[in-house]
């Protein structure tokens, strides 16, 4: 990197730490910290939700995706758009009918105590395994794109996004989520405007040639539904699942809805988020497409097409922006991880007794074994990473599963709840052998799930204690 490039990136993260504890100030009870005293705008509670979303795999990996492929990839999001209008419908009435801190009170209310705490420690084990290497993946991207040691990239990005965490709370993060989300949006587009001026030929001409080429399919017409991921009745109908679950029962995500003012404000910034997730695949898609025209034949490692393109070919300036983008993603993910970790502990597991300087010390704690898990384990520990990556399929389903049968009628007891859950979460598992496409993991999940705790409850002995309330 360049004087210029570093100068920028200081600064960025020297702004993000200063606007944390400045912010801070503003916290007095819990429900500040975690809820942002449920007064979030809901344009901003919009924008955190495809800022957390977003990690720098996801920054770094779809351009790779049309560099090498196409853009059958977009299929996926409109699934997105679907299952958050289902999650609208559906979830958010009961959360904020029920006026709950944590979405797992819901599941409490319904079915004890005990089932509380198993489903927010589903959450809290998914959040812990997926994040931690997450976490760790986004650091070998940083080390590659600044030349940073990897320990160095893994505790730079950990103790600025601590400070402004622990400081400012679920406000100051959804604050800073916006601003990261804009820069990195605005990466990508400075990415398009760099490469059209440099293109040998006209704009216009570049996406005629990637049309010929197919470079710029959207829909795959394959009907192999249930092998192909990327069929697009495949396609759509997993990303209607996948959103439906993360933004439906993935309390990280449902957590900057839960601030806003009323369910009208959350309904627009959850279904906004999906329009916005569309154009944010595209940017980067489109990004993808012409550096494959600009870089050519020139050799590329996988997944390393946008980095490799950040580095060798943007001038100082626009470098340092784009550094800053990277490093926005990666943040983003981990205090809204942090946060929400802390929260659901308070809530769920401590019942909300917790003061405002404990919330604090369980967020420090919980961003420790996020940092320690990223330090422990290095790049070539690649089967934990792809574990991580996918652990939140494998628990999406077995939760969403327990929340419909919470809005059943239906008297179920704890055992057959829990032997449910675990198996739809075990049933992914074994998907992962049989072939079928990753699309459809989390409706198998929820009907195993569903069935098995019926199943089981017709099997126990005497009456339930648990009643529809």
């Amino acid at each position: 990197m360049q004087t210029l490039d570093l100068g920028i990136i200081i600064f960025f993260l020297a702004a993000m730490a200063g606007y944390g504890i400045w912010q801070g100030r503003n916290n007095r009870t819990t429900g500040d910290y975690f809820l942002g005293g449920r007064n979030l705008p809901w344009i901003v509670a919009m924008f955190s939700i495809v800022a957390t979303e977003t990690s720098v795999l996801t920054f770094v990996s779809v351009p790779g995706i049309a560099f090498r492929g196409d853009w059958t990839f977009l299929q996926l999001s409109f699934g997105y758009i679907l299952g958050r209008i289902l999650v609208s419908t559906i979830l958010l009435p009961v959360y904020f009918r029920e006026g709950v801190d944590s979405i797992y009170e819901v599941i409490g209310r319904r079915f004890g105590r005990h089932m509380q705490k198993l489903a927010s420690s589903v959450f809290l084990v998914t959040r812990i395994l997926a994040d931690g290497v997450r976490f760790l993946a986004t650091a070998v991207v940083v080390e590659v794109v600044t030349g940073w040691p990897l320990s160095a990239s893994v505790l730079i990005i950990g103790m600025v996004t601590l400070v402004y965490t622990l400081a400012g709370g679920i406000r100051t993060i959804v604050w800073i989520d916006s601003i990261q989300f804009v820069l990195y949006l605005f990466g990508g587009i400075i990415t398009i405007a760099f490469i059209a001026a440099n293109l040998d030929t006209g704009f216009a001409e570049a996406l005629t040639g990637l049309a010929r080429e197919g470079k710029l399919n959207v829909i795959n017409p394959d009907w192999r539904l249930f092998s192909e991921p990327w069929a697009f009745f495949s396609a759509v109908t997993g990303g209607v699942l996948l959103s439906f679950a993360s933004h439906g029962v993935d309390y990280m995500l449902v957590q900057r809805v839960l601030g806003c003012k009323d369910l009208n404000a959350a309904k627009k910034a959850m279904i906004g988020s999906g329009i916005f997730v569309l154009l944010q695949f595209a940017v980067f898609l489109l990004a993808g497409s012409l550096i494959y025209l600009f870089l050519g034949d020139a050799p590329v490692e996988k997944d390393r097409e946008f980095a490799s393109f950040i580095v060798n070919n943007l001038p100082a300036g626009l470098k340092g922006l784009l550094l800053a983008g990277v490093l926005s993603a990666a943040m983003s993910t981990l205090s809204s991880s942090i946060n929400s970790l802390a929260s659901s502990t308070v809530t769920d597991l401590l019942g909300g007794r917790a003061s405002l300087r404990r919330s604090r010390a369980i967020s420090l704690g919980w961003a420790a074994v996020l940092i320690g898990i990223a330090l422990v384990f290095d790049e070539s520990d690649s089967a934990i990473v792809v574990l991580g990556l996918k652990i939140a399929s494998f628990t999406y389903g077995g939760l969403l599963g327990l929340f419909l049968l919470s809005g059943s009628g239906r008297t179920l007891r704890t055992p057959s709840l829990a032997a449910g859950l675990i198996a739809g979460m075990c049933s992914v598992f074994v998907l992962e052998f049989t072939g079928v496409a990753w699309t459809w993991y989390i409706a198998c999940s929820v009907t195993v799930n569903v069935a098995v705790a019926l199943s089981v409850e017709r099997l126990l002995p005497g009456e339930s204690g648990n009643r529809r309330r």
